[in-house]
């Protein structure tokens, strides 16, 4: 692709549209990598040839703030990846017919940042509207449809109705089996998110199976240090982690880690999921000042990046009001808990198995007080 362009760029003028393909093109290609800055470099290479040759409502322009927004939600800039996801549903408004297959590609990602930014139900609401337009205009084993019944799945699954989250990974698996090659890496994807739904309803072996199916995959079909790759490695962390072998977990959790270091912004909030979970390890082993410094990390970074009610924080409350806990640090511990149960009250359904915990975790230092 590099080689093409290098040729374009000497034989054609400065903003040809076929300049705008190419760069679109690489910018993909880097974004499949991982390469989320080498993206975004060509994705607005490609904008501003169109902005200066087509019509300002040309259906082209909802490709490239789709494409941008894509790299804006892989790098953890949530709000700058809903402005371009919005933007592109705009221009779809305006030049397509209702139902076309486009809209519900924005609803996907326009669903996808709010899951990213801890807005459940808007996301589910999103990603049932892009489910709807899709089954009136796919054939029913497209692949498409499969990544519907996905994200949905997985918002049942964040919003802790397991059985209703495996219902619908598992139609996405199938149509997957019947249509893709065997290493394809959605079937990765597949893998992954059924795995951590066993995990949380505590079956770990067959969590344990479904995360080496995903690692597996994985490694035969990305980079080295691609960002999917440290999902696994974390994903199979925490397995280990809650079986009790917990140097198996802290080995895959540091991987994880040191692909992240090296590929996302410091500040992204995936870097946090990682120091949150390599703190957990530590306080299972009773390392707790060491537990204490990744969990602070974790806090830190989260702070920055995330809206003061996601659930991702009160995860964070949660596992300091654990620690102190441990340590038996009660008024610190229950400070945690209750900041951890004012997020969860305001952000998860009143029935989900997390609000439970935290409540019968604040009884229990309650009475140690």
């Amino acid at each position: 692709l590099e080689k093409a362009l290098e040729i374009q760029e000497t034989t054609l003028p400065k903003n040809h549209p076929s300049l705008a393909i190419s760069y679109n093109n690489i910018g993909e290609a880097y974004g499949q990598m991982g390469e989320y800055s080498k993206a975004l470099s060509f994705y607005e290479k490609a904008l501003g040839i169109k902005e200066t040759t087509l019509p300002k409502n040309h259906p082209s322009f909802a490709t490239s703030y789709n494409n941008t927004g894509e790299v804006y939600r892989e790098m953890g800039e949530y709000l700058k990846a809903l402005s371009f996801y919005e933007k592109s549903l705009e221009n779809q408004e305006t030049t397509l017919p209702a139902n076309h297959p486009d809209f519900a590609n924005s609803y996907n990602n326009i669903g996808s940042v709010y899951y990213n930014m801890g807005q459940y139900s808007k996301a589910l609401s999103f990603q049932e509207k892009a489910l709807g337009t899709w089954e009136k205009t796919l054939p029913e084993n497209h692949p498409l449809l499969a990544t519907s019944y996905n994200n949905i799945g997985i918002m049942y699954y964040n919003m802790g109705e397991y059985s209703k989250a495996l219902s619908f990974l598992e139609k996405a698996l199938e149509i997957r089996e019947e249509i893709l090659p065997a290493n394809h890496p959605d079937f990765a994807q597949s893998y992954n998110n059924i795995g951590i739904v066993y995990y949380n309803i505590g079956e770990y072996s067959k969590a344990l199976s479904f995360h080496e199916k995903t690692l597996e995959i994985c490694q035969k079909t990305l980079p080295s240090n691609h960002p999917n790759l440290a999902t696994s490695y974390n994903n199979t962390g925490k397995v280990y982690k809650n079986m009790g072998e917990y140097s198996k977990a802290l080995s895959f959790d540091e991987k994880a880690l040191g692909i992240k270091e090296t590929t996302l912004p410091e500040n992204h909030p995936s870097l946090a999921t990682s120091y949150n979970n390599i703190g957990e390890v530590h306080r299972e082993m009773g390392e707790y000042s060491k537990a204490l410094s990744f969990y602070e990390k974790a806090l830190g970074i989260q702070g920055k990046t995330l809206p003061a009610s996601h659930p991702d924080l009160a995860e964070s409350y949660n596992n300091l009001g654990s620690l102190y806990h441990n340590m038996e640090e009660y008024s610190k511990a229950l400070s945690y808990f209750q900041r951890a149960l004012d997020i969860r009250n305001v952000s998860l359904p009143p029935n989900h198995p997390h609000l439970k915990t935290t409540k019968e975790w604040i009884e229990i230092v309650k009475q140690k007080l």
